[in-house]
This record gives structure tokens, C-alpha cells and sequence, in this order.
């Protein structure tokens, strides 16, 4: 019979200790002159009661008639009158504690204790439980954390870019404002998570397109804590061009239609002077004629006998626009002596030349 009673005992044992249970963040930063939220559950034996019947108490751990938090404020100390409030919903069985403007000797420990009333119109309580395992402690933060920023370490031109700027805090009903010191016009979203046992995260996540005066810009996020402390956090922005091959295209095409203009002038003057020696050679042979034979004369003849025939035409030219002259008569050619070397005499190298003589052929 012991060892029976015994085995029962140790089966029905927790779950009547489980009646009356109380679920506390036992650790928890707090931001001097800022605020705290203590997340706080219980469970109470019985059914379930309304608001009305439950009163919740915070009190210190070293004395339960030393309240931090009561309906009756009266009963409150005096350093914590006016700066605690019941966040929680004792009916939903949510004890959760909010502490605000926190100083430095608001360290705790800090329990909480549920009273049970009769009816909800009887004050008085039929039950009441003190839950001093279950305390939190406030650890006594003089600077508020630092943000911190999470980006892309190089930007490009044209390009979205986006930074977000992260805090951690223990006050979700007063949390940080979290600004930049950059225009928010392309669009800014906000974010605040649940981290569990009582902390939370606030973030901002910031959206533009950087361009080529950003390069190496600051970007400073600024976070404003309930109690007005504040934290910045910096970060030097990198801005690159957008990666592109103009820089060899460019050049490139530019080559080739240099090239492509050059080789269609040559082409165009090439067939322009084929057509002018074309048209030369299709002319009235006089011309080309006299080409060939000035030509001839120059290689055949030399300078000099060059100069003497531009000598005879002046010479014909001049008596041919004179007035007539007489014919003197000479002997013909044919009397002449044979042993007369007329040639030899004009190819002597002398340019001296007896117009007279030359008129005796000419037709004047």
C-alpha cells in the first residue's frame, strides 16, 4: 500500500504543481531612461476565469508587500509610481510587465504574484500564488546598441541597390525610429520581429539607385530610442559602372568605318583617273598627237634642239603677221654642193639658227 500510494504520488504530482505556473524571461537588457517589456504567462488551477476575478501583482523579489505594479497604485513604491503598467491580458492568462524610463537601480529581481477573487463583486480572494521561481533581472545598459548595416559591398550605376540598418531592442511598445541620412524617396520598408525572450529586432530596408557622384558617400542609419539616447551606424558606399564592352566596340567600329571611307575614296579617285585616261585616249588624235611628237623630239633631239625649233615657230610667227616681204631667191637644195654638210652644221651644238634661210621652205 505505501509503495502504491508513492507511484501515485509521483504521477499526480506534477501535474498539481503544473496548476500553478508562471513562464518569466529570467534575464533582460534595459536601456537607462528608455523602457523594458517583461513577457510574463501563467496558469492557475481551476477553470477559467474572467479579468474581473484575477489580480496581478509585480512585486520585488526580496519582499512581496514591496510593489512595483498594482490596480491600486497607492500601494506602489514610490520610485516606480507612475512607471509600470500591465501590458498583458490576465484573463488570457498574459502577465506581461512594461517598465518605463528605466534607472539604474531598476534592476530587480522582479516576480509576479496572481490573486484569484471570489466573485466579481467580492474583493476578496479565496486564492493567491507568488511566483518567486520564476523572476526576471534587468541588466542596466548606459549606451543604447549600435545599428547595424547589411549591404552589397560595391553598388553600380543604374542599378538597384539596397542597405538595411538593423537594432536590437527590449521596448516593442515603444520601439527605435530608425532614419537615413539619404533621401528615402525610392522607398524605405520597416520590419519589427519577435526575437524571443524579450528581445526584438527593428529593421529598415532602404531602396535607390546609386549614381556616379554616390561613390565613396557615407550612409548613416540613426536610431532614436524611447528616453530620446541614440546610435548611428556608417557605411562608405562604393559606386562602379555598369560593366559593358563600349569601351572596345567604340573604338572598334570607329576603325573600321575609318577604314571602309578610306578605301571607298581610293576606289572612287582610282576609277575617276581610269575614266580621264579613258576619255584622253578616245579624243581627236591631234591633240595626243602632239603630245607624241613633243614628245619624241624631247627624247630624240635634246634641250637644245628643242629650244631652236621654239625658235623657228616664233621666228614664222612674227613674219607670217608682218607685211610680205620679197622672196630672195636662193639656189634649190638639190644644186647644192654635195659636199655641204647642212646637218652637221645644225647639230654643231649651235642654237643659232639664219631665219633667212628658214624662209626659204617656210610657206609665208
Amino acid at each position: 500500500m505505501t509503495i502504491f500510494c508513492l507511484f501515485l504520488a509521483v504521477i499526480f504530482s506534477p501535474v498539481l504543481c503544473e496548476q500553478w505556473s508562471a513562464n518569466v524571461v529570467k534575464n533582460l537588457d534595459a536601456l537607462v531612461s528608455s523602457c523594458v517589456v517583461v513577457p510574463c504567462t501563467f496558469n492557475y488551477p481551476n477553470e477559467d476565469l474572467p479579468a474581473s476575478r484575477l489580480r496581478g501583482i509585480w512585486h520585488h523579489f526580496k519582499s512581496k508587500q514591496d510593489f512595483i505594479y498594482y490596480k491600486d497604485e497607492t500601494r506602489v513604491l514610490d520610485s516606480f509610481k507612475g512607471r509600470t503598467k500591465l501590458l498583458g491580458n490576465l484573463g488570457q492568462k498574459n502577465c506581461t510587465l512594461e517598465i518605463t524610463d528605466i534607472r539604474n537601480h531598476d534592476n530587480g529581481p522582479f516576480c509576479f504574484r496572481v490573486e484569484l477573487a471570489q466573485t466579481e463583486f467580492d474583493t476578496s480572494t479565496k486564492d493567491k500564488y507568488s511566483f518567486v521561481e520564476e523572476c526576471v533581472k534587468l541588466n542596466m545598459l548606459p549606451d543604447p546598441p549600435m545599428p547595424t548595416l547589411d549591404s552589397k559591398d560595391t553598388g553600380t550605376v543604374g542599378h538597384v541597390y539596397t542597405i538595411s540598418c538593423t537594432v536590437k531592442h527590449s521596448c516593442p511598445s515603444h520601439p527605435p525610429s530608425l532614419t537615413w541620412s539619404r533621401s528615402t524617396e525610392d522607398g524605405v520598408i520597416e520590419l519589427h520581429t519577435d526575437m524571443l525572450n524579450g528581445i526584438w529586432k527593428k529593421q529598415s530596408i532602404l531602396t535607390f539607385i546609386p549614381e556616379e557622384k554616390d561613390d565613396y558617400s557615407d550612409i548613416t542609419c540613426t536610431a532614436k530610442f524611447h528616453g530620446r539616447k541614440t546610435s548611428s551606424a556608417i557605411k562608405t558606399l562604393h559606386v562602379k559602372r555598369e560593366e559593358n564592352n563600349k569601351h572596345i566596340i567604340i573604338p572598334a567600329v570607329v576603325g573600321i568605318s575609318v577604314a571602309v571611307i578610306f578605301g571607298v575614296f581610293c576606289v572612287f579617285i582610282v576609277k575617276r583617273y581610269k575614266r580621264r585616261i579613258a576619255e584622253l585616249q578616245n579624243q581627236d588624235g591631234s591633240l595626243w598627237n602632239r603630245l607624241s611628237r613633243l614628245s619624241r623630239r624631247i627624247h630624240s633631239g635634246g634641250p637644245g634642239q628643242f629650244q631652236s625649233e621654239q625658235r623657228v615657230n616664233k621666228v614664222k610667227t612674227h613674219v607670217s603677221t608682218d607685211q610680205k616681204v620679197s622672196k630672195p631667191r636662193f639656189p634649190s637644195p638639190k644644186s647644192q654642193p654635195k659636199a655641204c654638210h647642212y646637218k652637221q652644221d645644225l647639230d654643231d651644238g649651235d642654237d643659232y639658227m639664219n631665219t633667212a634661210d628658214l624662209s626659204v621652205y617656210g610657206n609665208i
